[in-house]
């Protein structure tokens, strides 16, 4: 298991490496140069060059990557000039709300997903099974940003229940519930679809089995194969799942939050295209492509401990 940690540590490591090279040559060769970008195209030439020189960006392109990086692993992710504040405490206050927001949905459509596509594999083909089929095929196919606008539309603006915009978050996370409501309920009517479809299909291809139809000869009760023998195996597609999920729903985070004015790491994402702030485009980049390989790991480990036969050695395949 150790090793299988580390193999896939080292796997991450490169993925970050390539994706921060990647995200750090495109944004040199922005039109005009990237200290243009930051100070407009009517910026005197002696305040371009006074930044050139105060950003290192006179040394070579490899030379700016060696010193960007080294300053990362510190925690020093560069300062934005627009935002008059380091991108490390721009991040350290943002990515809490998207954290809270993301993690809020992604664990009650879970909670929904799971015995919903339980259900809807036992009772498949039935008329209930077609109802919720056809439910979720519609949040599924329904962009986040038309999902969002339905609900400001229904439940803020036709019948005022819920605010449409983040009111009560400040310096901190914030208590009033009312403002997670519709971007909660948002993520997580796209996000339920996902997975539901997903715990459905392995629900009944587990059904189909041969042990299902020996635990049936054995005398064993329907609800008893179930939670003994199908509902753990096929948990570990949804499990696989949740890792490759993360940049879909980090991708509708940014939506949502830019649709309801959520301060978080998307808005904060949105804000800096908007203002050609890229110190904290790459800032935001490189905290999400960070998250969505350690999530990839997590899956991994947690595919293993739900199958024993799984044997995440140094002889198991990768």
């Amino acid at each position: 298991m150790i090793v299988y940690i580390l193999r896939r540590l080292l796997h991450g490591v490169v993925v970050v490496f390539i994706v921060s090279v990647m995200v750090f040559v495109l944004l040199h060769f922005l039109p005009g140069g990237l200290v243009r970008a930051q100070l407009g195209l009517g910026a005197k030439a002696y305040q371009v060059h006074n930044l050139e020189v105060q950003e290192g960006l006179l040394k070579p392109l490899p030379v700016q990557y060696g010193i960007w990086a080294w300053h990362a692993l510190q925690g020093n992710l560069g300062f934005s000039y627009k935002l008059n504040s380091p991108v490390g405490t721009l991040l350290g206050r943002y990515l809490p709300r998207t954290l809270l927001l993301v993690g809020t949905s992604t664990v009650m459509a879970l909670a929904l997903a799971v015995p919903l596509g339980l259900l809807q594999g036992l009772r498949r083909n039935k008329v209930d099974d077609h109802l919720i089929s056809a439910f979720m095929l519609i949040c599924y196919a329904m962009p986040d940003f038309l999902l969002g606008t339905i609900g400001i539309v229904l439940l803020s603006i036709d019948l005022p229940a819920f605010p449409s915009t983040a009111t009560s978050f400040g310096t901190s996370l914030g208590t009033d519930v009312a403002d997670l409501i519709l971007p909660v309920g948002t993520l997580f009517l796209g996000t339920v679809a996902y997975f539901s479809r997903y715990m459905r299909s392995s629900v009944i291809d587990n059904l189909l089995e041969d042990y299902v139809r020996t635990a049936y000869a054995r005398g064993h009760s329907t609800w008893g194969v179930l939670m003994r023998h199908v509902f753990r195996n096929s948990l570990l597609s949804v499990m696989t799942l949740i890792g490759l999920s993360l940049p879909y729903v980090f991708s509708g985070a940014l939506i949502v939050e830019t649709l309801f004015n959520f301060p978080g790491i998307g808005l904060l994402f949105y804000d800096s295209s908007q203002t050609r702030d890229f110190p904290t485009l790459l800032g935001v980049l490189l905290v999400v492509t960070v998250a969505v390989v350690v999530g990839s790991l997590l899956a991994d480990v947690g595919y293993a401990l739900l199958d024993p036969r799984i044997r995440l050695d140094e002889g198991a395949p990768t």
